[in-house]
């Protein structure tokens, strides 16, 4: 009987661990995404070109940041690109 609740409590825990990481992920994903249609956007509707910039270049790097950092890591690209860093 104990080994029975004892087992039931450690579900209990696995999956609230779970849940939480889960949230997390799909937090991460929508992030990533909407980080690579904000520089896909900014590519589609030539907006550097129109202040006078260089158009943005979209490579594996781009993508690779955009997929790890999501918005904050496509708005970092914009500022590094205005610098002519990236």
């Amino acid at each position: 009987m104990i080994g029975t609740l004892i087992l039931i409590i450690l579900c209990l825990i696995v999956l609230a661990v779970l849940w939480h990481l889960l949230q997390n992920i799909v937090k991460l994903v929508i992030n990533s995404i909407l980080g690579l249609l904000l520089l896909g956007i900014v590519k589609f509707l030539n907006i550097f070109p129109l202040f006078g910039f260089p158009d943005i270049e979209i490579g594996w790097i781009a993508v690779i940041v955009c997929a790890i950092a999501g918005i904050p890591g496509a708005i970092l690209l914009m500022i590094l690109h205005l610098f002519g860093l990236a």
